[in-house]
Order: structure tokens, then sequence, then C-alpha cells
């Protein structure tokens, strides 16, 4: 399917998709990352203690598997800045992010579990999209998104982290699946305090109702 056609299908089904069941760089360091002129590299994060265990086994474009939620439809654009910041094809887009209660798959009692972990190659225009839910939070952390970006030979290009607008987390965390409001700003979250401003999503329009559209632009 075209990736197009792929992205339409998926809007249309976004409220379908609701009811579906249940070692950190420095500052110093990451400002030399970012100050590249027009073309920055995105902010280099930790992998945290629940990366992906065998990521080439999860080729998907739909990560939901039996968690419920607030959909989400995320759709990345992986960028080269060593070569003017063109659109990078054939890179490998790894995602993982914890459910609506903060738990993620394939650790503590959940190994069995593979939800909301996946891969996704990029088009020639350096596009991959993910159909998810919105991530809940957990103690000590803002809400978030994993992800990492892999060569076609799998070596790794950049590991990064997107955060999500407080406004929006607000709303979706009154909704029933979720655990009310998260207990940490992304102010004072230990990995966005420092750079924020390009860890956060490019846009997310939508509503509670019919899902939301997540788009957000990566360099490698």
């Amino acid at each position: 399917m075209k990736r197009k056609d792929f992205i339409k299908r998926s809007i249309i089904g976004l409220g379908t998709i609701v009811g579906i069941p249940t070692a950190l760089a420095t500052c110093n360091e990451k400002e030399k990352e970012m100050i590249n002129g027009d073309c920055m590299l995105s902010p280099a994060e930790t992998a945290g203690p629940f990366p992906n265990k065998t990521p080439a086994d999860f080729v998907r474009a739909n990560i939901i598997g039996d968690r419920s939620g607030v959909a989400l439809l995320i759709n990345l654009t992986i960028q080269d800045q060593s070569n003017d910041c063109v659109p990078l094809e054939g890179a490998l887009v790894d995602i993982w992010h914890c459910d609506a209660v903060g738990n993620y798959s394939e650790y503590n009692d959940l190994t069995d579990k593979h939800f909301l972990r996946g891969r996704q190659q990029t088009d020639a225009n350096g596009q991959v999209s993910f159909i998810s839910i919105y991530p809940g939070w957990y103690p000590g952390r803002a809400p978030h998104i994993h992800l990492e970006i892999l060569d076609a030979k799998e070596k790794s290009l950049r590991v990064s982290q997107i955060a999500f607008p407080e406004e929006v987390s607000a709303g979706v965390y009154t909704s029933s699946d979720y655990k009310g409001a998260a207990d940490t700003s992304n102010a004072g979250d230990g990995v966005f305090r420092d750079s924020l401003n390009n860890n956060m999503a490019d846009s997310i329009t939508g509503n509670t109702t019919d899902g939301y559209n997540l788009t957000k632009t990566i360099v490698v």
C-alpha cells in the first residue's frame, strides 16, 4: 500500500482503534550537537531501561497489540544531516513506548507481551508511519516515545525521544484508560529539561474521540 493511502485509511480508522482491548548526554554535549545551522541533529537521548529486544521481529505499522487507549497515528520523517538534510531513504526506524498506565511490554511481568513496539523502513521521502495509542506515564518521567534510527545494515545512527504538549496530555489523561495527570512536567523531566524544544513533537492534532495525529522530523 502506498504511504499516502496508508495514512488516509489510518486517519479514517482512528476512532475504531480506540476500542481495541486493552546514560544521558550532558547539556554541553547536546548544545554542541544542535548548533549546526538550520539542519540540527535531533537530541541524542537514552534508550531507557526498556529498549526493544528483537526489533527485527516486529516489522509492522500497527503496534497497538492488546492495549487500550486514545488512538495515535505517528508520522516520522528522517533526514540526513551529512547530506544537506535530504530525506533518508531505506533507514530503519524502531519505536517503543509505554501503555496507558505506564507499563512496557517485554519486561517485568509482561515478558510474553510485545505491544507498542515496532519497526518500519523509510520510503523515498524518508517517512514512516505507525498506528499506536497515546502513551501514558510512569513516575519521574513526562510522557514520551522512544525511537532509534539505524541504517540498512542495522548500524545505529541516533537514539532519541519525542515529547508531548502538556495541554494535550492533560486532556488525554482524563480518559478512562489512563491514570490521571502525569506527576512530572516536561520542564522537570531529566531527559527533556535541556533539549525540550528539539524533543517536542512538531505537531499533534486531533481529539480524544477520533484520535491524534503526530508528526515529527528526526535529523541523524
